[in-house]
């Protein structure tokens, strides 16, 4: 079969990205075209993880495959929208965006409780100062703690205690069983050996085993996009969380492919951009492009594409989920773009401007944080 051209797309090299610049191949080859991926190791990718916050700006997973595209080095570059800037160099466009995956939260745990069943002291993990004050706001009876890693890691983190004591019950059942060897009068705690139970666990459990956990966390909030990617939404316990009382990072779910101003992005913009998708990430970064609220505060845009109107939903915390602003607006199709930063200007009028203010002089002076507004979402 004939191509329509090779494609060169480079991509973060976390097996997360990998997995979701391979999804904008398989969409691209389903069109006829030859695609290649080169996996970039970002400045992000490079600093130790309780340093991000530090750099001040989420661009710091995107710069250096953005580079490549502009020195013609790829022909585009594959990124998670949530960690793209609102503000693009000079001829570099966003080409192409997907259809969006799942765009909201999630609640992990390990069996399978919901936040409203979780006991009070409960310790919440999330590296994400506007999932914290989400939790906070609706649970502030949790504790809620930092946490790193890719998505494997974290869920291995969370997995990790309940299963290595359960593996220590099954390893001492095991040593009774064969010290009771020919006690008709014996009765085994479990019907099946350790080595056993051992087989039947999924690879992510049996990896949990060999971790060591410094905090035990009850739960962990994540996006559901990087559960849904990752390949592990079914090897977990998890509730999604309502997109109402949890708004999602602006652009969460969603994915851009970045190329320069031209033939290859017009190329790219045809064979795999979703229109209802970019109407509705368009109004969620002019938002938060207008509230200026970038890498440092606790804030939440959603926008849903609704017949005439998209439907945006707005909210700006405090670190802590005592304050806010919230508000949702029908925002006219034809006039998105311009509609987003007038919503923008009355929330900032409202007060939004003021607790992302605030924000940003706690980063300033908080050298010591270890949270980020919002987890890069391609880890």
């Amino acid at each position: 079969m004939r191509t329509r051209g090779t494609v060169r797309l480079a991509t973060r090299g976390s097996p997360l990205a990998r997995r979701q610049a391979a999804g904008v191949k398989a969409a691209l080859e389903e069109r006829r075209y030859e695609v290649s991926l080169e996996a970039v190791e970002t400045t992000g990718d490079q600093i130790r993880d309780e340093l991000i916050h530090r750099l001040g700006k989420t661009g710091a997973f995107v710069r250096e495959l953005d580079e490549r595209v502009l020195d013609g080095d790829v022909d585009g570059a594959v990124h998670s929208m949530k960690d793209m800037p609102t503000e693009q160099p000079h001829d570099l466009v966003t080409a192409a965006v997907p259809e969006r995956g799942p765009p909201g939260d999630a609640l992990v745990t390990a069996d399978g409780s919901s936040l409203d069943e979780l006991p009070e002291g409960a310790v919440v993990g999330t590296s994400s100062l506007r999932r914290r004050a989400q939790v906070l706001a609706e649970r502030p009876d949790l504790d809620v703690e930092p946490i790193r890693g890719n998505v494997d890691t974290r869920i291995e983190k969370l997995l990790a205690p309940a299963l290595q004591a359960e593996h220590e019950e099954r390893s001492e059942a095991d040593r009774e069983r064969k010290g009771n060897a020919g006690n008709d009068d014996f009765e085994a705690e479990f019907d099946r050996t350790v080595d056993e139970w051992f087989d039947d666990l999924s690879e992510i459990e049996r990896q949990a085993l060999g971790r060591e956990v410094e905090t035990e966390y009850d739960a962990l909030v994540l996006a559901e996009a990087g559960l849904d990617r990752s390949g592990l939404a079914h090897h977990v316990e998890y509730e999604r969380l309502p997109a109402t009382t949890f708004v999602p990072a602006p652009g969460q779910g969603a994915l851009a492919v970045t190329a320069a101003d031209g033939e290859t992005a017009r190329a790219l913009r045809e064979a795999i951009d979703h229109p209802r998708t970019r109407v509705e990430t368009t109004v969620e970064r002019a938002i938060l492009a207008e509230l200026g609220g970038g890498c440092i505060a606790p804030v939440g845009i959603y926008a849903v594409v609704q017949g005439e109107y998209v439907h945006a939903s707005v909210q700006v915390f405090d670190r802590d989920g005592e304050e806010s602003v919230v508000a949702t607006r029908d925002l006219p199709v034809e006039t998105h773009g311009r509609a987003a930063r007038e919503f923008a200007s009355d929330l900032a009028d409202r007060g939004a401007s003021d607790l992302i203010e605030r924000a940003r002089r706690e980063a300033a002076g908080d050298d010591e944080s270890p949270d980020a507004a919002d987890e890069p979402e391609g880890k």
